[in-house]
């Protein structure tokens, strides 16, 4: 194999990889991208919000008078993990939520307790339920001392939970409540810098209006079988409020709440969120008469660089999927398939000259001088005349 047919061989090669490169940069941005822009399945955080509220003292049911306490410090905590089924379409989110007032001992700050289960699409984040699946689930509330396996009420979701889809828009989207046990609107309010991040923030109303009046507070759904929690029934004198002191009066559970929400939209990761509850019994629903629990509350600083952190690791994940990789390939596809073109033309006309040694002068060759002689490279060669010896022995003939 000759030098000429070595050189088309290697640039038909690089041609090909070139050639494979931006087959790959284009499957890259188009379709491993569609592959890659997915909610994890390893989730496993801890996220804590701080700040302070107007909270009953669960203490007080055994007195004389339920107390509520103004200003006491509340924690609320949601421990969120991943659970069957989760494939590659979908997964399963459990959330378990807790808000407690930090300024009581273990179990006798507890306000509100609840584990929530969603399905949801792992492109969309919109919730998902099948035959099999409702989509989601609340758990049943158990004692202390309760060591019976936990109990599900289905509960199909609807809309966003949790999280936001990737590539957010700067839309309304409808955003699930598990208390009011339906979505309402989460409306785009702007941009806003977190720890460096450009993010969306969105907010939500649920039975207030956008100036924070009470207009259509939702009745709270229990989830115990007899109500407790959502009907109460006790003397005037307990609820504090004007009447005979031994008139029994029964009391209606009402819920509301404000959420702001701060998105990155790469991701859909909530970075960042704020939330005022307000959880109160009244005869008439816009018109609270007892606080059980009242409260604002505000990610903390560690949770917020946690989301941040997770944010920016999604991100890098897809640009060097769908940015990084698909533009090298493209460039370095771009040179193989210029260099092996120029490496095949070069072949062939090597390959010319091997059979046709004449194209390699000046009017054919590889080597074109554009027309100029070299007088001294062409010029003959001239035979000088070799010279006698003048300085002959006497006995030498001549």
């Amino acid at each position: 194999m000759n030098r000429a047919v070595t050189l088309r061989i290697a640039a038909c090669g690089i041609m090909g990889l070139g050639a494979a490169l931006l087959i790959a940069a284009l499957l890259l941005s188009t379709y491993t991208k569609g592959k890659i822009a997915k909610i994890p399945l390893d989730i496993d955080a801890t996220l804590v919000s701080d700040g302070t509220g107007t909270a009953f003292d669960p203490a007080s049911l055994n007195a004389e008078k339920f107390v509520v306490n103004r200003n006491v410090p509340l924690t609320m905590q949601q421990q969120m993990s991943v659970e069957a089924p989760s494939n590659a379409d979908v997964v399963t989110l459990q959330v378990g939520s807790t808000l407690r007032r930090t300024d009581k001992q273990q179990d006798t700050g507890l306000l509100l307790a609840m584990v929530d289960t969603v399905t949801v699409n792992r492109s969309t984040a919109m919730a998902v339920s099948s035959e099999s699946n409702p989509g989601g689930a609340l758990q049943k509330p158990r004692g202390i001392e309760d060591e019976k396996p936990p109990t599900n009420i289905a509960l199909p979701h609807e809309g966003l939970t949790y999280r936001f889809p990737f590539d957010t828009e700067k839309k309304t989207y409808p955003f699930f409540d598990p208390i009011a046990q339906k979505p309402y609107d989460a409306n785009y309010d702007g941009e806003e810098d977190v720890n460096g991040l450009t993010t969306y923030r969105f907010t939500q109303n649920v039975g207030y209006d956008s100036e924070g009046k009470l207009v259509e507070p939702v009745k709270y759904a229990s989830l115990y079988e007899d109500d407790a929690d959502a009907q109460v029934t006790a003397r005037a004198s307990m609820w504090g409020v004007p009447g005979e002191p031994d008139e029994n009066i029964t009391m209606s559970r009402f819920y509301a709440a404000q959420r702001t929400f701060w998105v990155d939209p790469v991701s859909g990761t909530i970075v960042k969120a704020e939330e005022h509850g307000n959880h109160y019994y009244a005869r008439d629903p816009v018109k609270p008469e007892v606080t059980f629990v009242d409260y604002r509350v505000t990610s903390n600083e560690e949770t917020v660089e946690s989301q941040v952190a997770a944010a920016r690791s999604e991100r890098d994940k897809l640009a060097l999927w769908g940015r990084i990789l698909p533009i090298t390939f493209t460039a370095l596809g771009l040179v193989a398939l210029v260099g092996g073109a120029l490496l095949g033309s070069f072949s062939l006309r090597a390959e010319s000259t091997l059979i046709d040694p004449g194209l390699d002068e000046a009017d054919h060759g590889f080597f074109d001088t554009q027309g100029i002689q070299v007088p001294g490279a062409e010029a003959k060669t001239e035979k000088l005349p070799a010279q006698r010896p003048t300085d002959l022995p006497p006995d030498r003939p001549v």
